[in-house]
């Protein structure tokens, strides 16, 4: 399994590469976020093995338990005997938990304590919330301003036209950072619509910035999967969210029933 992970990152890790090569883009401006929503436990601990430390899931039954269980993990691998660590705080680094799926208003409590961003606060309602429970917590929590580029309704994500407004009304919430924008593109295998579709995000993130409506904190652009993230770093995507490309012919598992 560790040798098919490894031979799928340095393929993934040469297509960013190609990427960020023909857009005049450094690589250490990419942070890769493995989506691993459909492969085990097994693997997870794999990747941190390994290094890859952005972990991203779509569901907040399924990023807690998991979370939990890796940083069990990681806790009882240093211990020693008597049960005391034999490392240093912070020798290790830990996993960088993202949410990356439809949040729930009354399931931000329950994922806010494990994740480092959440990439899909699409209405002023659920940032108040993150803001409120944030507070609870004694923590600034980054968000990102979930936008529907395509305008499709199967989607979720504010609409283009909407979101300069959006990304200023949440400015202004106290225990939260507005630090970008993510997006899907339409699910298709047009070059020229995906294009667009990345395009109509980065011409919103500009128009964000040009307008200072969040101040320097807001860099991110969270765009592209495993089929179009060329495209998407090409577009100025700062967070590239890949899956099936990272785990080819690695074992998956059952998607659990939604519960949400």
């Amino acid at each position: 399994m560790k040798r098919k992970l490894s031979e799928n990152l340095k393929r993934v890790e040469e297509r960013i590469e190609s990427a960020c090569a023909r857009a005049g883009r450094s690589r250490k401006d990419i942070t890769l976020i493995a989506v691993t929503k459909s492969v085990s436990i097994d693997v997870i601990r794999t990747l941190v093995d390994m290094d890859v430390l952005d972990l991203g899931e779509n569901r907040v039954q399924q990023l807690t338990k998991r979370a939990a269980m890796i940083s069990e993990w990681l806790d009882r691998r240093d211990l020693g005997p008597g049960g005391f660590t034999t490392k240093p705080p912070g020798a290790r680094p830990k996993p960088r938990w993202h949410m990356i799926g439809h949040l729930q208003r009354n399931k931000v409590k329950a994922v806010l304590p494990w994740v480092e961003m959440v990439h899909s606060v699409d209405s002023l309602r659920l940032a108040e919330e993150i803001s409120h429970r944030s507070a609870v917590l004694d923590r600034t929590t980054p968000i990102l301003i979930e936008v529907n580029a395509g305008g499709e309704e199967s989607k979720h994500g504010v609409a283009v036209a909407a979101a300069t407004h959006l990304a200023a009304e949440l400015s202004s919430l106290p225990n939260i950072e507005v630090r970008g924008l993510m997006s899907m593109a339409p699910f298709t295998s047009d070059e020229t619509i995906i294009r667009q579709a990345f395009e109509r995000v980065r011409d919103v993130f500009d128009e964000t910035v040009g307008q200072r409506l969040c101040g320097p904190v807001f860099n991110s652009l969270s765009l592209g999967m495993s089929n179009d993230f060329e495209y998407a770093i090409e577009s100025g995507a700062t967070h590239v969210r890949i899956g099936t490309a990272l785990f080819e012919g690695v074992a998956r598992t059952p998607q659990p029933i939604p519960v949400e």
